[in-house]
């Protein structure tokens, strides 16, 4: 997971301390995963949602070379930054994410 931090987002670690030490939860936040539609049987994976203490370009990186696809992180008006990875990898980006630790199960929703 340490790879994958943005190197600017070391000041969102103390936020984590204190809500730990005041016995609360961190506030719980959903990645979205979506499958859109391009022209004929070409299809877009878009993952909106990703903590912005994430290095986007980093895990595009990685799941361009663990899925053989091309990929690149685009800025959305009304999302933010969100990966693109062409090809149907929903199940393939859930399963990565859970499994490097990016993400727990429950965060997940998948769309399409």
């Amino acid at each position: 997971i340490q790879s994958y931090v943005h190197p600017e987002s070391q000041h969102i670690r103390p936020i984590r301390r204190c809500y730990q030490k005041l016995g609360r939860r961190r506030p719980r936040w959903t990645m979205h995963v979506r499958i859109q539609q391009r022209n004929g049987r070409k299809t877009l994976t878009t993952v909106q949602g990703l903590s912005s203490e994430y290095d986007l370009k980093k895990i595009v990186r990685a799941c361009k070379k663990e899925f053989a696809c091309n990929g690149t992180v685009v800025e959305h008006p009304e999302y933010g930054e969100v990966l693109q990875l062409q090809g149907d990898q929903r199940e393939n980006i859930c399963q990565w994410l859970t499994k490097s630790g990016l993400v727990k199960p429950e965060q997940l929703k998948v769309h399409g």
